[in-house]
């Protein structure tokens, strides 16, 4: 297994690219290693960031990589997610742009889901996909009109969350222990903290990142992607499924100790393969990042 001892980590350069009609932060590291080895494609979860998989990135060691952060979230341009096929545009649009191939996709919750949809409409450029608990619910959720997506982004619960925060470390201090983050791996929560923060323009001290009402609009749009299925059971591509503990009931929306994917998802994929983390909750590569780490470079 590569640790992060065995590897100096590689300049990590910030770039933006103008896709889809907004401006996409991204960061890159190893263009030396760009055409000798696959390029490995990190996309985050909802309200998280690029620089999060900084413990994983360096760990798995000389690598072409870029990670992005989404729209509305980490550096790039502040805007409201009106639909999921919004952010797999965006992801298809970057691809492009950059001209990547031969890429190893690894994404987070929504991150995952971006990457299926993505591989879907430009299989030629990837290798295989690793999808980590992409949160996509069974075909019927798509169409269950009682679900809990209703309302605007401003009424969710997300959009109350505390945005402002003095420093990086006094945000570290009021979240550790709540939630899902006392589990988080310590390097792993430090760089969400460290990273998730942007200048008060309007004040001292720092806000959120990825804007709370931000985050609640990704939350109340993540039932639009109708036709994630028909892409899953056209994708022909070596697709990794990691999926967290199942609920022993029915799941509560917000509630990440468990996990939000169908357990029949990797059946629904020409060439899925699964493995299943029944003692872990939906952040798994923030709660193990070695484990992780190792499964990557396996697959790589």
């Amino acid at each position: 297994m590569t640790t992060n001892e065995e590897f100096q980590p590689l300049e990590c350069l910030e770039k933006n690219a103008v896709v889809n009609g907004v401006r996409i932060t991204y960061f890159e590291r190893g263009m030396a290693f760009r055409g000798q080895k696959p390029t490995l494609l990190f996309y985050h979860a909802t309200g998280f960031h690029a620089r999060v998989w900084d413990k994983i990135i360096n760990a798995l060691g000389d690598y072409h990589s870029i990670s992005v952060d989404q729209r509305g979230h980490g550096r790039s341009e502040k805007r409201k997610v009106q639909g999921w096929e919004e952010v797999i545009t965006d992801a298809v649009e970057l691809i492009e742009q950059l001209d990547l191939t031969n890429i190893v996709g690894i994404g987070h919750s929504m991150g995952g889901h971006v990457l299926i949809g993505a591989a879907g409409l430009l299989e030629q450029r990837f290798l295989k996909l690793i999808a980590i608990d992409p949160v996509i619910p069974s075909e019927h959720a798509y169409h269950d009109q009682g679900s809990p997506f209703v309302g605007s982004a401003e009424e969710h619960p997300t959009a109350k969350r505390r945005n402002e925060f003095d420093s990086p470390e006094d945000m570290a201090d009021r979240l550790r222990g709540k939630a899902s983050f006392g589990i988080f791996d310590p390097d792993m929560f430090m760089d969400y903290c460290r990273y998730g923060l942007l200048p008060n323009d309007k004040g001292k001290g720092y806000v959120l990142a990825c804007p709370p009402v931000i985050e609640a609009s990704v939350y109340m749009s993540s039932r639009s992607n109708h036709d994630i299925y028909e892409i899953v059971r056209n994708v022909n591509i070596p697709v990794l499924i990691l999926r967290a503990k199942e609920p022993d009931a029915e799941r509560n929306f917000m509630d990440f100790s468990f996990s939000p994917t169908w357990p029949e998802l990797v059946n629904e994929f020409k060439n899925g393969t699964e493995i299943y983390f029944p003692d872990h909750t939906h952040f798994l590569p923030m709660e193990i990042p070695d484990e992780i780490t190792r499964i990557i470079s396996e697959e790589i």
